[in-house]
């Protein structure tokens, strides 16, 4: 950078903040959601190697829904930025304006090897506030073109260096290119094409051959008139290694993208798919738009994909004549910049290959690509529009006539520039304002409504996002995409009748299995998505959960790879009540992904349906690992552990679940968890704490109030349970338990009978044979002196349990007491209510063994989450519908309980008769 004064970087940089500083109040927009916020590549959680096995969206290479954009390097630095500050998206921003700067300045460098230092700084302040640069730099996405750009100009000018003192060749320089370029491959395909740069410097500007010279010369050697010169040796030689660098590095890259290419739909680039002449007149039409789109950045557009230009069908189409003007201007600055020798013929070629080499990737001659134009792929070909616009300026400024003039007009162009790019920057600041600003020029592309409206649906405004998505429908009829949107906002409003009708209609718009032909190749993935969102629609129907699984398997045997499509079967297999079955699906479907932290958890889910809580163990924590913070399988493990009655495993299941607290503080059912915990562990203060802290988060949880009132009965806080019982029965009225212990702790500690015993009267209205209420009651009677009715209800209550041995002995009590009173022909009790000396007491049985009447209102999920299976663009949002979790309650051990409670009352009657 010798030759860069401090200066011109302090002019740049001053030009590039005033230019894109608002860029730092933008978020994530269009495709950085599924490059930032959606790619798990970036969570430190995430090995490495991944980002070198995935390609930019997060997408295994080797899976045909990759894009196959092979991008590591420009993962790496969202990964350093997710590193520092998470998800802020000022960080990315600002990254992204550091790096536009860093290209700037390095283009100033490669500028003055051919414009003296004026027209360089003028081609670099060009360059810095040209506005086609906002998707690049602007987008967060658009920093694969700025780190590219950056390797791209540094192997350039380091190649510069590479010829030495006569001729020689100075190999470092070559070494330090070729490495170079693979960096920038690195970052973007496109870095590769710096390849062809070098080679034309090499021979025309390095070497000084002009087209005639080399054609000369080719003849002379061909006519064996002359042998082959030393200096054109040497230069074969260079090129050689060059293109032999190059051939490895594609070699390299068709074996990491699997010799696949893409999957893209007529939607993504119509002309891609359109019959001759049409799709080749199309594509030569897009030239010179890409050129005017240079020349004059007034309409901008973030996609330009669908109908946004029209297919060119006709020789006779008036748009024939841009192509051909285009041709005929581009070719005479090739004659011109071949045939001529001297400085301004260099200049004009190599900004030619500047504008030329770099665009081929994109411009469809040899691959389709998933756009019709790109915004940002013109980021690196602006630098030779740039370079040409400073050396035609440098022309016309030098005649005294057109100075001033040159100079007016080159003020207004950078000015001009500068404010467009300003506030262009302020459409990207949010989805809705930037597919409403592309709505104003382009109002033919369905992509564009659909965007909009998914913006409206990430505000949950359903009824105006159905609008723009209803509009989609009628600009593309035959878009697949368009009519699930419109399926699922249905959906969203409750309208599953029309939900199902336009999901009818995206079905049958999917194309016909053809004999012989690989479905997959000729639809979008996240098309087939259709089927699963139509069957989790019409399962809500109990009736229709055949239909759904057939639905299910069409989906699989179309793309036997459909991952999305086994989970969606295995949750559908539970509900029917086939865990078998839905073990068999997740495991297919972990044959596909065992990185998939979700699917883990599901196949947990399977095993705890299938009373292997072993199984499911093993699985939870194989999710945890995959995902330290996945919040159910925390959750659900922890609540694992804490059922086994392990206590070993108690400290783990602990840690899950404060670690699950950390992640969902806003979640009651985390913090009553915690204190079932204490309460096994016999740490009362401490379940209390926790018990009052899920209570204070969800008022009326019905399981925190009942265990925290016997948690204070346990202690013998028998008067603080009284309050926490009358908070659960205004909730619950038909608290059986509640109602219970209630009773209890009114006729045991309050000594108030009557309350006692409208408790257990109310629950007798409510569940005439309960057993427990019953008995309960027929101890108030004996407490009323009413021995007789005592009596007629103990045989009623052993009627109802005739194997309760509890109960028998209990009547025997009363009738021994009626035989002893009758002899000694007394009837009355003592005033205070007690049993007169040496009678023996009924116990009053309470629910001191009832510990946990339900685990936890969380339970365990078969939903899996389906964020990673987003297509990723988010020009279409098709994937499958999001579901809520549902929560289901873990089986209590009854028969453990019944038995533990008979021991327990059992205890308590022979203390009676022993006149304890």
């Amino acid at each position: 950078m010798a030759d860069v004064s401090l200066k011109e970087i302090a002019l740049i940089v001053g030009v590039v903040a005033a230019c894109y500083w608002n860029s730092l109040f933008c978020g994530f927009v269009f495709d950085d959601v599924s490059a930032i916020l959606d790619n798990k590549d970036l969570h430190p959680s995430t090995p490495l190697k991944n980002l070198f096995q995935n390609d930019f969206w997060g997408t295994p290479m080797s899976e045909e829904r990759s894009h196959k954009s092979y991008r590591p390097l420009t993962v790496l630095t969202f990964r350093l930025n997710y590193l520092f500050s998470e998800l802020n998206a000022v960080s990315y921003h600002l990254l992204n304006l550091v790096f536009h700067a860093v290209v700037c300045i390095v283009f100033i460098k490669v500028c003055k090897l051919f414009l003296d230092n004026r027209s360089s700084v003028i081609a670099s302040l060009l360059f810095a506030v040209h506005p086609i640069h906002t998707e690049a730099v602007t987008g967060v996405v658009g920093r694969a073109e700025l780190l590219s750009s950056i390797f791209f100009l540094a192997a350039f000018l380091s190649y510069t260096k590479s010829k030495g003192p006569d001729n020689t060749i100075v190999w470092t320089p070559i070494a330090v290119t070729v490495c170079l370029v693979a960096v920038a491959t690195l970052c973007k395909e496109q870095g590769i094409t710096v390849v062809g740069i070098c080679c034309v410097y090499e021979v025309f500007i390095a070497q000084g051959y002009t087209l005639p010279m080399l054609l000369d010369a080719a003849m002379q050697i061909l006519r064996g008139k002359c042998s082959i010169p030393y200096s054109m040796l040497q230069t074969l030689l260079k090129l050689i290694v060059l293109m032999f660098s190059t051939l490895l590095l594609v070699v390299v890259r068709v074996q990491v993208i699997q010799s696949q290419l893409p999957v893209f739909t007529r939607f993504d680039n119509p002309a891609a798919v359109s019959p001759s002449p049409a799709r080749q007149l199309t594509f030569n039409y897009l030239l010179p738009v890409n050129a005017w789109l240079l020349l004059n950045p007034s309409e901008l557009c973030c996609d330009w994909t669908m109908g946004t230009i029209p297919l060119v069908e006709s020789f006779l189409d008036i748009r024939n004549i841009a192509t051909i003007t285009f041709f005929c201007f581009l070719g005479s600055l090739i004659v011109f910049s071949l045939r001529y020798p001297g400085d301004s013929s260099k200049t004009v070629l190599m900004a030619l290959c500047l504008i030329v080499l770099p665009f081929i990737p994109a411009s469809n001659l040899f691959f389709p690509v998933g756009f019709v134009v790109a915004e940002r792929v013109l980021y690196v070909p602006s630098m030779g529009f740039c370079i040409l616009v400073a050396h035609g300026w440098k022309r016309l400024s030098n005649k005294s006539v057109l100075r001033k003039l040159s100079w007016i007009c080159l003020s207004v162009v950078l000015f001009t520039h500068a404010l467009k790019t300003l506030h262009r920057n302020w459409d990207w600041e949010s989805e809705y304002t930037l597919f409403m600003s592309a709505l104003k020029v382009n109002k033919n592309n369905a992509k564009l409504w659909n965007n909009v409206g998914h913006a409206l649906e990430n505000e949950k405004n359903f009824e105006r996002a159905l609008r723009f998505f209803i509009q989609a429908t009628q600009v593309q009829p035959d878009d697949i995409g368009a009519h699930m949107n419109v399926g699922r906002t249905y959906k969203n409003l409750n309208k599953t009748k029309e939900a199902e009708e336009s999901y009818m209609i995206a079905k049958s718009l999917m194309p016909q299995i053809i004999p012989g032909k690989k479905y997959a190749a000729r639809v979008a993935p996240n098309h087939l998505n259709v089927y699963i969102n139509l069957a989790n629609l019409i399962r809500a129907n109990e009736s229709r959960l055949e239909e759904a699984d057939q639905l299910y398997r069409q989906a699989i045997s179309m793309r036997p790879d459909f991952k999305q499509a086994y989970i969606s079967r295995g949750e559908l297999l539970l509900k029917m009540n086939k865990p078998v079955k839905a073990k068999e699906a997740y495991l297919r479907a972990l044959e596909l992904d065992r990185t998939n932290a979700d699917l883990w958890y599901n196949l947990a889910i399977v095993y705890i349906e299938l009373k292997d809580p072993t199984e499911a163990l093993k699985n939870f924590n194989q999710a945890l690992e995959l995902n330290p913070k996945h919040k159910l399988a925390l959750f659900n493990s922890a609540l694992l552990m804490q059922e086994s009655g392990d206590p070993m495993l108690r400290p783990e299941a602990k840690k899950r679940l404060l670690s699950y607290v950390k992640e969902e503080p806003q979640d009651a059912n985390g913090y009553f968890n915690l204190g079932m915990l204490a309460m096994d562990d016999k740490k009362d203060a401490e379940a209390e704490s926790w018990m009052k802290k899920a209570i204070r988060l969800q008022p009326g949880f019905r399981s925190a109030l009942f265990n925290l009132a016997l948690l204070y009965s346990q202690t013998a806080k028998e008067l603080m349970a009284l309050p926490v019982l009358e908070e659960l029965l205004r909730y619950y009225p038909d608290h059986t338990k509640g109602l219970i212990l209630k009773g209890d702790i009114l006729m045991n500690q309050k000594k108030d009978i009557s309350g006692a015993k409208k408790c257990f009267e109310k629950i007798l209205e409510m569940d005439p044979n309960n057993v427990q209420g019953k008995h309960n009651l027929c101890v108030v009677y004996f407490e009323e002196r009413d021995l007789i009715k005592a009596e007629k209800c103990l045989v009623e209550t052993l009627v109802l349990a005739p194997h309760e041995e509890y109960i028998q002995r209990h009547l025997n009590i009363v009738r021994s007491k009626i035989s002893l009173l009758g002899a000694a022909e007394q009837s009355t009790f003592p005033a205070d209510g007690t049993a007169a000396v040496g009678e023996k007491k009924i116990p009053f049985e309470n629910l001191k063994e009832v510990k946990n009447e339900q685990k936890t209102t969380q339970t365990l999920n078969s939903n899996i989450n389906k964020g990673q299976s987003n297509s990723k663009k988010r020009t279409e949002k098709n994937n499958t519908d999001k579901e809520t979790k549902k929560k289901s309650t873990k089986e209590i051990k009854d028969i453990e309980k019944k038995r533990v409670a008979a021991l327990k009352r059992l205890e308590e009657i022979e203390r009676i008769l022993n006149g304890e």
